[in-house]
Order: structure tokens, then sequence, then C-alpha cells
């Protein structure tokens, strides 16, 4: 497609190897918008011309419209013929967050307006008045930009911890708005402390890129006393101390998040369509597609994840997919987590480790992934100090071929995937407690092109299944997660210059708990998008003539109950919003 593969022009925050570490974030580098080919299908620096909006108003993204809880919503009325110069607020069909009905106390943490690379600064005060131990901390942000934008990475964190990494949707020409939702309870320990905020969200405002992110974000506490629980807080939050990380030592359970994204503008933010030398494409990795998020403790493999193939509004050279419904976690993206915990015994000397991420498959030198960490801990109330060992760590040879087959139809087939088994114990105050983390990863994918790129297809598979198991003191503990990520598209540029993308994204898990034997919890999410956009390239946007229909069904039930939700758009109109279960 004449180097089609700039499929988006995500402008993220590109973080040094001291974030890499999870360190913080250093200065981000302005994204080179200028540079694009000529021929390469346009974003939102073309947004369309044209009619004024007459869908129903917008539900903040994450979070269930007035109407959804009843009747299904029928066809908007006038639903345009193409795109226009507005469409429907961005929204998500994912639940809103659960709220107890306690008192309830909210902070506004940061209020910018994003211009340019320089990051917001503030301070966190904890609140007054809802104690300091909350049922539930709400984290909302809500925004507005409008006229021409592209799609932009950003991240806050508050006394250095990362709470909320998201991206933007891109504008239409009369202004959008939209909200992201987010449980971030699990941070209590950092919000009972005052401490700095940085929040950035890297722009680009010129005579073209004329879009200005205004943003605000608020956290609300709700006191203890609501029937609505959450997960086990941990007591202490944590970041990396120039890479190391020194747990207190009376530490019995220990995860690391990672905030792991592919972004920049460059390939690795779309890291699954590269291909290896000798197969004639425009983005190149040594090993092809293959990508796996691992962190090591002192130099040895502590965990391995397969990263979620997050697509950008403006991704797979179509945002004319995503003006109204962003693909899985665009606007809340999700830590990938390790169960360290084997590996509490050593840690918990006093002294600091050597913590290290890194993603295989990325070319040597290359940047366009960021990996911050935070680490969460539960300590033991009764010991001072909780002694134990590593006893086990078991690592498979880590797969990773692609074979290429050329071809009037150009073909890349890729096979990668890895095991990790580790194992160890703490002696606790309740005896002694042994976790084992087995973790299974694997990836197929079926790349298709043809020459100059006008017909790209991509047909991918990521599993990524874990099982933790603990045993001590009364029955067996096990908690299985088996995780699928799917993505399926074909791009094609006709001779006419009408550029259509058909794309089909999954976001798939199915969680067990059982206890002694016995299922305790259990619950399945499937969290599925379609989507068909067609316009014409390379031409004023008064010309592009877009059509698209999206959609999206989220599904999540289990011993917990059950939400069903489905949206359907049509030319940037909300034509369908039901709920059901």
């Amino acid at each position: 497609m004449r180097r089609r593969i700039v499929m988006s022009m995500l402008a993220g925050v590109i973080l040094s190897a001291s974030t890499f570490l999870g360190a913080g974030p250093a200065s981000a580098v302005p994204p080179a918008d200028a540079a694009r080919p000529a021929a390469t299908p346009a974003r939102s620096a073309d947004h369309v011309a044209a009619t004024p909006r007459d869908a129903p108003s917008a539900a903040p993204a994450g979070t269930a419209s007035d109407t959804s809880a009843h009747a299904p919503a029928g066809p908007a009325a006038d639903t345009p013929a193409e795109f226009g110069t507005d469409w429907h607020d961005p929204l998500t069909a994912a639940p809103p967050v659960a709220k107890p009905a306690t008192k309830s106390c909210a902070v506004t943490v940061a209020e910018a307006q994003f211009r340019d690379f320089t990051p917001y600064r503030g301070t966190y005060t904890p609140p007054s008045g809802c104690g300091d131990r909350w049922s539930k901390v709400v984290l909302r942000l809500d925004g507005k930009v409008k006229g021409r934008q592209f799609d932009r990475l950003g991240y806050l964190h508050i006394g250095g911890v990362e709470i909320f990494r998201t991206s933007t949707p891109e504008p239409s020409p009369d202004g959008i708005e939209w909200s992201v939702e987010k449980d971030v309870t699990r941070y209590s320990d950092t919000f009972r402390r005052g401490g700095d905020v940085e929040m950035l969200i890297g722009n680009v405002v010129d005579d073209t890129y004329t879009g200005v992110l205004d943003v605000k974000v608020t956290l609300t506490f709700y006191a203890q006393g609501g029937a609505v629980k959450s997960a086990g807080i941990p007591d202490r939050v944590l970041t990396l101390q120039d890479g190391t990380l020194t747990t207190p030592r009376n530490s019995e359970r220990i995860v690391a998040e990672v905030y792991a994204t592919g972004s920049g503008g460059g390939c690795e933010e779309y890291w699954y369509l590269t291909v290896p030398d000798p197969a004639p494409y425009s983005c190149k990795a040594d090993k092809g597609p293959y990508r796996e998020v691992q962190i090591k403790v002192d130099g040895q493999l502590a965990g391995i994840a397969e990263p979620f193939p997050t697509v950008w509004t403006g991704g797979w050279s179509n945002p004319f997919l995503w003006y109204v419904i962003p693909g899985p976690r665009a606007f809340d993206i999700k830590p990938i987590e390790y169960d360290l915990t084997p590996y509490a015994g050593l840690l918990n000397d006093g002294r600091p480790h050597r913590i290290d991420v890194s993603v295989v498959g990325v070319p040597a030198g290359q940047t366009g992934w960021s990996t911050p960490v935070d680490v969460l801990v539960w300590q033991d109330a009764k010991r001072a100090h909780v002694s134990g060992a590593l006893t086990e760590v078991r690592a498979g040879d880590l797969t990773n071929s692609s074979t290429y087959t050329p071809g009037s139809e150009e073909r890349l087939d890729t096979v990668g995937g890895h095991r990790l088994t580790t194992v160890g114990y703490v002696d606790t105050s309740h005896g002694r407690v042994w976790t084992t983390v087995r973790r299974t990863l694997a990836n197929t994918s079926a790349h298709q092109w043809t020459d100059g790129e006008n017909t790209d297809a991509l047909k991918a598979t990521w599993t990524d299944d874990e099982t933790v198991t603990v045993d001590g003191r009364g029955p067996v503990g096990v908690r299985r997660t088996h995780r699928t990520y799917t993505m399926d598209g074909t791009t094609t540029l006709a001779a006419d210059d009408r550029l259509r993308t058909v794309l089909t994204l999954g976001d798939r898990a199915a969680v067990d708990e059982t206890r002694g034997g016995r299922r305790t919890t259990w619950s399945r999410l499937d969290d599925t998008y379609t989507g068909d956009a067609t316009y014409t390239a390379n031409v004023p946007r008064d010309q592009r003539h877009a059509v698209g229909t999206t959609s999206e069904r989220y599904r999540l039930y289990g011993s917990d109950g059950c939400y069903d939700r489905v949206l359907v758009t049509a030319q940037g109109v909300l034509t369908r919003d039901r709920s059901d279960c």
C-alpha cells in the first residue's frame, strides 16, 4: 500500500531506560508527525467535513448509559450517509466500577491542558472526612478535545507510583468529550500519604494539529462499611530505586505490575506485524513479531507474559474504526501482573535487589517500549522478619520461529511460546507457606500481504495461562487464569484509492479459584470488537466520503453475577445500546 503500515499516528511518551526499569519518566521526545509519507492514509489531520451530531448523548467510557438498563436503543434517526464533522462521543461497553453506598470524598489530582510534552506537576493531599482505610477508591478521567489531533499516550503518577496509563481518542472538528473510570483501591498505601503528582499526555499543537487535550482527573474515596468489596489490598506499594527493589523484611506475598506498552509512532507500536529479512515489508524486526515481556530478579528469570496487542485509536490505517468505540483496553491500559512470591524469602534479606524488565523480540537498540514497574506487598503483621527460600526455577526453551513464503501474496507464519515455573516458601506467623507459579505462553500468527502492501492481513492468537498454587495452613488454594487475545483483520487499498479495513479484536479470560479442590469463585470475560470502515485516501478531507460500522460486546459473568452490553455504530452515530443478562 505504498508504505501502508504507519498503522497509527500515536505519539506516545517515549521513556528512557530509567523508566524501562520503573524508576520514573524521563523527557519525552516529540513525534516526527511531518515525516509521514504522502501516500500514507491520513488520520486525524484529515478529518472529513459535514453533518451535525444527531446521536443520543454519550455515556462515559467504561460506564453504562442511562437507557442501557431498560429497553434496547433503536437505530438513531437521520443516521448520515457518511461521516461528517462531528460524531458521538467515545464510549465503551465495559461495566462501570461498582461503588459502595457509603460516605465519599473526592480529590482532584490533576487538571491540565496538554499542548506539548511538558508534564503537569502538582501535589496530592489525602482526603479528610473519609478515614484512611477505604472500601473503594475510584479514579475518573474526564477529557475533551476538538479540531485535528492524533491519538496520544499518557500516564499519571502519584508519589512516583504509576496508577493509570491511557491513550486518547481522535477528535472531531466540532469536538468530543470522554471519560474513563478505574478501580485503584490497590494503591491505597500510596493514597494515605501526600506526594508529588506527575501527569503527561504528550501532544503536538501547531497550525495543522490543533487539538488541545483538556483533562481532569479525580479520585473518589468511599469510606468502609459498604457491601461492595475489593480484593485483598496490599499493605505497601513500592517503586524501584535506580532499578532496585528493597522489600519490607516481613513480606509474605509480592506482586509486580508492569504497564508495558509498545508505542511512540514507530514499528513497535504494531509489533505484531513486523517481519524479519528477507521478507519485503515496511516494518522489520530481526526475529519477526513474537514479543514476550520478562521480569528478572538479580538476573534470574522470575516472570514471563504475553503483552496485550493494543490497537490505538488511529490504528490499522483507519481512524474511522475508532471514533466512537475504541479497541479493548485502549483507554484503560492494564498492567501485566507477575506473582513474585516464590522470591519473597530471597527479597526479604533487607538488601536492594536488581529488577529488570525486557521485551523479547525488540531489535537491539530500537526504542518503542516503556515498562514502568509498581510492586505490591502484603506483610505478616505478627513478624518483623519472614524468612524463606526460592527452591526452584524451571524455564523451558523459548520458541520463536517465523517462516517466510514468497509469492504473489507474501506470507509470514510465526509460532512462539515459553514456559516458566517458580517455587518458593516463606515461614510466616501462621506456618510455612509454599507458592508455586506456573505460566505458559503461546502465539501463532499468519501475516499475508501483496506487493506494495495494497492488501495487508493478519490473523493471530495469543494465550497466557497461569496457575498459582498456595499450600500452607489449611486447604490448598489454586487460582487458574487462562487469557486469550485475538486479532483478525485485513486492510485493502483499491485502484480507486478506496481504503477499507475489516477487523475483529478479542480480549478473553477465564478465572477459576479453588480451595481444597472445591471451586470458590469463577469468572468468564469476552470483550469483542468488530469494525468495517472505508474512505478515499490521498484526497482532501472533504472528498474522503468515509463510511463505517463498528460494534462491541462486553460479556462478564461468574460467581459474582453477570453483565452483558452491546454497542453498535454507523458513520459515527450510536445506533444500538443494549444491556442484557
